[in-house]
């Protein structure tokens, strides 16, 4: 993929990465980014921020995984948002199940989805994008060996099935050995809450909720990978740097109908940034706003949630967290990459009710 550097953009988001070196991403990341878009606007704004990332050279996404199947239109929304920065061939694998996922479409992703006259989307229901599985074998399969970051800002239904899967025709690997083969790490918005000073177990959305837990259970306790969850992004609010961009960015109508059919708010408002964060550690690291802690391992418990024990373990894994004092700098941070213009603008779209601010 040809990425093209914003040298204005550049010089704003530069940023130092202290610490542990091995916290710093290289350029260009190869990443399949696993998200439940359509529960909350902020999917939205974290796929649109991986745009920008990959705009500046930082990033290659290889594909889109919606690995909720509950609410069937989050494919097609994910769709959308990729034309609307200018790469429409970035292959979208969905759920054809609804075996997990929020059952409230509180984004409207289903108008989103259906009005392809404004957004020019050709996946519209998740049975019209590839089955998710197959999707994620195909991408493992064609890339150079611990090459991958595997992002999830989702529940963790779409991972789980990867390393289950069996060889087939694109692989004769099975799931846990084209993993450990392909991934270098996986990176999770998850766990948020897991590392406390009572060391409780806390439930929260992507890893507990919504059906997904022993799925989570599973990956915590087998994948064969370092692994990073992230628990950030609870006080950063983001969103009003949508305000400058166009009332056909697809990004920003679905935060103005998450915020207002869900909440009665305004994009003044805005709206809590975790997976945003998670976006932003996979590609530059701890940075300015986070701390990572570790060795150590997360527990986690069907019923009770999961908790950070620090020690070692086999596998590495990493529990990253927000710095004191850096809410607001990191929003101002993140609003700037929402409101940046995509590098490959798309041609002008036709204006719909969806679309209209």
């Amino acid at each position: 993929m040809r990425a093209l550097w914003n040298l204005g953009l550049g010089v704003l988001l530069a940023t130092s990465c202290a610490g542990d070196p091995l916290s710093v991403p290289p350029e260009s990341l190869r990443i399949i980014f696993d998200t439940d878009m359509g529960s909350d606007c902020d999917d939205a704004g974290a796929l649109a921020i991986l745009h920008v990332y990959a705009d500046r050279g930082q990033a290659e996404i290889l594909g889109c995984i919606y690995s909720s199947g509950s609410v069937p239109y989050g494919a097609g929304v994910i769709e959308a948002i990729n034309i609307y920065y200018g790469r429409p061939d970035i292959p979208v694998g969905a759920a054809h199940a609804d075996a997990v996922g929020d059952p409230v479409d509180k984004m409207t992703a289903e108008k989103l989805a259906k009005d392809t006259a404004a957004f020019r989307n050709r996946i519209v229901h998740n049975r019209e994008a590839e089955e998710m599985t197959a999707l994620n074998r195909r991408l493992l399969a064609g890339q150079a060996d611990r090459s991958i970051t595997y992002l999830t800002v989702g529940h963790t239904k779409g991972l789980y099935d990867l390393l289950l899967s069996t060889p087939d025709a694109t692989s004769p690997l099975s799931g846990h050995e084209l993993v450990r083969k392909k991934l270098k790490r996986w990176v999770a918005l998850g766990a948020l809450g897991a590392r406390n000073a009572d060391r409780q177990h806390r439930k929260d959305w992507n890893f507990s909720f919504n059906r997904t837990a022993p799925y989570t259970k599973y990956l915590v306790e087998n994948f064969p990978v370092p692994v990073s969850y992230v628990d950030a992004g609870e006080d950063v609010l983001t969103g009003k740097g949508l305000k400058t961009t166009p009332p056909g960015n697809i990004v920003r109508t679905a935060y103005r109908d998450w915020l207002w059919n869900y909440e009665k708010k305004t994009l003044d408002d805005q709206r809590p940034s975790w997976d945003l964060a998670a976006v932003y550690y996979a590609v530059e690291g701890a940075g300015d706003f986070l701390l990572e802690e570790g060795p150590g391992t997360l527990e986690c418990d069907v019923e009770k949630g999961c908790r950070w024990v620090t020690g070692k373990r086999g596998n590495p894994q990493t529990f990253v967290s927000q710095k004191g004092g850096v809410s607001t700098t990191m929003a101002d941070y993140l609003n700037a990459l929402l409101a940046a213009k995509p590098a490959n603008q798309p041609p002008a779209t036709v204006r719909s009710a969806s679309a209209a601010d």
